[in-house]
């Protein structure tokens, strides 16, 4: 690829492979020339583990900052608390004295004043900087379980809102009301340098959206198991991901096992890894869903990860390319009336046929069935229309009376 800057993010269930997949790219991108961070956004980190990294000066570097790899490669594991001492003290400063007079502990009120979602927030912080700088060609994101990583790239939105709606009234209240309050309570209201604070943060991410879900730079990759729980959480993560409007431009299916297993006990569990392997290239057509092998060791230290990279992504010219450019699916529209536009490349209208349960919309052609997950807003409403624009299903959403 050429020198165009890249931002990957691996998600998927809890101990799925993620941080080995978001290594060995790191690793195969940094072999190619590219300047390469891998940053963990997950409190549990494991990027160190994964390396089996036992160098004391590694150990002993400033938390949360960089640490180099390898030629080319830097990993970082992002510590919150140390963010916020280091450069957001007035906001932590605030809460801590908050719930020091409601009577906790210090130990129990340091840990309760990192505010929630700052870790998000300084993991945004971190991308926006390092996108705008020269340090890195390509930033890989190890996100933590599904569930988290929704609220890593709902922040943007969450945090325009609250800039937008609720800052400036939060901020005139509390400077009116605290000199009243001092009166009747020792209970503390933030002091104007707090909410200069939180200015100044949202100032620092201006911009982060169009980095995030601009489908040229950034990308999500998913990465699952052969297995229906797994699956299952994978299809929710996909919808979500495309209802945010983040491109997905490869699944990843981690410990796949060998096609020449013979023994019995494997010959099953292989048997019940090509049934949900067929379900998954049914379900997430047409972004490639891509095999990764089980291996017969555990995949630990930078050689070895080396070697995963090279059977992950053989000759490919550039892991960090982006592997399919179109949005699959995107919802439009308005509380109560929405469209959900599907990519269905080559496939005409009068051969599909739509029906839904209560969770999913089920789409048949021909023989092949595509399961589409619905959010909550839309699982309330019924279909009302079906048309093909181009090359996408566009399916309409809203009160059965309305239907056309």
């Amino acid at each position: 690829m050429d020198n165009k800057k890249r931002i990957i993010l691996f998600s998927g269930k809890g101990g799925v492979g993620k941080t080995t997949l978001s290594l060995a790219t790191g690793i195969k991108a940094a072999g190619r020339g590219r300047r390469v961070i891998v940053i963990s956004l997950d409190q549990a980190h494991s990027l160190r583990d994964s390396l089996d990294i036992t160098d004391g000066e590694l150990f002993a570097s400033e938390p949360g900052k960089p640490i180099k790899i390898s030629n080319n490669l830097f990993i970082q594991e992002i510590d919150v608390q140390t963010e916020i001492d280091r450069n957001w003290h007035r906001i932590s400063n605030y809460l801590f004295s908050l719930f020091k007079t409601t009577g906790f502990e210090d130990v129990v009120a340091e840990e309760l004043a990192v505010v929630p979602g700052m870790s998000e927030v300084i993991g945004l912080l971190y991308i926006n900087r390092y996108y705008r700088g020269d340090e890195f060609d390509t930033i890989i994101l190890d996100c933590p379980p599904t569930g988290e990583s929704l609220q890593f790239i709902a922040m943007p939105d969450m945090l325009e809102w609250y800039m937008k709606k609720l800052f400036k009234l939060e901020r005139n209240i509390a400077k009116i009301a605290r000199p009243f309050v001092k009166k009747l309570t020792d209970l503390p209201l933030p002091e104007d340098d707090y909410f200069a604070s939180i200015k100044d943060l949202f100032y620092q991410l201006e911009g982060i959206d169009d980095i995030l879900f601009n489908p040229e730079i950034t990308t999500a990759r998913l990465v699952t198991n052969p297995e229906k729980m797994v699956l299952q959480e994978t299809k929710r993560a996909f919808m979500y991901f495309s209802l945010f409007n983040l491109s997905i431009d490869a699944v990843y299916v981690n410990r796949i096992l060998d096609e020449s297993i013979s023994d019995p006990f494997f010959k099953r569990w292989k048997e019940i890894q090509l049934l949900y392997r067929k379900q998954m290239e049914e379900f997430f057509y047409p972004v490639p869903v891509l095999d990764v092998p089980l291996l017969e060791n555990e995949v630990l230290g930078l050689e070895t990860l080396r070697g995963f990279s090279d059977r992950v992504y053989g000759d490919h010219e550039s892991p960090d390319d982006v592997f399919f450019t179109k949005k699959v699916m995107e919802i439009t529209g308005k509380r109560g009336h929405y469209t959900l536009r599907l990519f269905l490349p080559l496939i005409k209208k009068e051969d599909i046929y739509l029906y839904r349960n209560n969770q999913e919309l089920i789409i048949r052609i021909g023989s092949f069935k595509k399961h589409v997950f619905l959010p909550d807003s839309l699982k309330k409403l019924d279909v009302i229309s079906a048309k093909k624009e181009g090359e996408y299903l566009c399916i309409g959403f809203g009160d059965n009376n309305e239907k056309v």
